[in-house]
C-alpha cells in the first residue's frame, strides 16, 4: 500500500472540469513531482489533496483511508501539509510566533530547535516580523510552519519562484536532508532543472489529464516529452 493514492480523481472550479480522472500514487520517503505548462491543472490537484477544492469524483487514500471531500483542516490533521504558492506568511507576527501558531493545533509538533536547526536564517530573524522578510525567508517560513506540524506529506506549490539562484540551491539542500529524514514531499515547481534534480519519479499533467509518469531519470532521458509538453 502506498503512502498516498489516488484514483479517478475529478475536480470542477464552478462548472469547469479541470482534472479529469488523475491516477498518482505517492511512496512514503520519495519525492514526486507534478510537470506541466501553467494552467495544466497541478496546482489544483495539490489543492484537491488538500481539500481546498473539493473533488466531485474519485479517490484520495492516505495510508488505506478515503480523505477525498474532507474539509482541508481534517486532511492536515490526518498528515497533508501544503505550503502554498503566496506562502500565506502572518505579516503582523514575528518569525516565531508564526511557527508557535502553526503548532497549536498539532497532534504531534517539532521542538522549534529543530526547526532552527535546518533553517538558522529563521533563527536569526526570530523576532522580525514577516512583512521584513526577503522572498526567501518567507519560504523558508512558510515550509517551517508545515513541518512543525510533523506532516507524513508535505505538498510544495512552486517552492522556488522568483527566488535568486543561491536561495533555490539551500532550499533544495533542505528538501533534501529532510528527504534523508524521511519526509515525503510532492512537488509542482516551473524550475524543471531543479525539479527532476531532486524528484524521484515525476507526473507529466496536461489539460488536466496525467499524460506521462516516468522516473526523473527516465524523463531526462526522453527529451522530446519535456518538448511536447512544457516546451523546453
Amino acid at each position: 500500500m502506498s503512502l498516498l493514492e489516488v484514483t479517478g480523481l475529478n475536480s470542477y472550479y464552478g462548472d469547469s472540469h479541470i482534472l479529469f480522472d488523475i491516477d498518482l500514487r505517492v511512496e512514503a520517503n520519495e519525492v514526486v513531482a507534478l510537470i506541466g505548462r501553467n494552467g495544466a491543472g497541478k496546482s489544483t490537484t495539490l489543492k484537491s489533496l488538500m481539500g481546498m477544492v473539493q473533488p466531485r469524483s474519485g479517490e484520495i487514500r492516505l495510508e488505506g483511508e478515503n480523505v477525498a471531500g474532507r474539509k482541508a483542516h481534517v486532511i492536515a490533521r490526518r498528515g497533508i501539509q501544503l505550503v502554498p504558492e503566496e506562502r500565506r506568511v502572518f505579516g503582523s507576527l514575528d518569525v516565531e510566533e508564526n511557527i508557535v501558531l502553526a503548532r497549536l493545533t498539532a497532534s504531534s509538533a517539532w521542538p522549534l530547535e529543530r526547526i532552527y536547526e535546518i533553517f538558522p536564517r529563521l533563527a536569526e530573524r526570530r523576532s522580525s516580523r514577516g512583512t521584513d522578510l526577503s522572498g526567501g525567508e518567507q519560504q523558508m517560513l512558510a515550509i517551517a510552519r508545515a513541518l512543525v506540524r510533523d506532516p507524513k506529506i508535505v505538498l510544495l506549490d512552486e517552492p522556488f519562484e522568483g527566488l535568486a539562484p543561491v536561495i533555490v540551491q539551500d532550499l533544495m539542500r533542505v528538501c533534501r536532508r529532510l528527504v534523508e529524514e524521511g519526509q515525503t514531499i510532492v512537488l509542482v515547481e516551473q524550475n524543471i532543472a531543479a525539479t527532476l534534480s531532486l524528484a524521484d519519479r515525476a507526473y507529466v499533467i496536461n489539460n488536466g489529464h496525467v499524460v506521462h509518469e516516468d522516473t526523473t531519470s527516465a524523463i531526462r532521458a526522453q527529451p522530446e516529452i519535456l518538448r511536447r509538453y512544457l516546451g523546453v
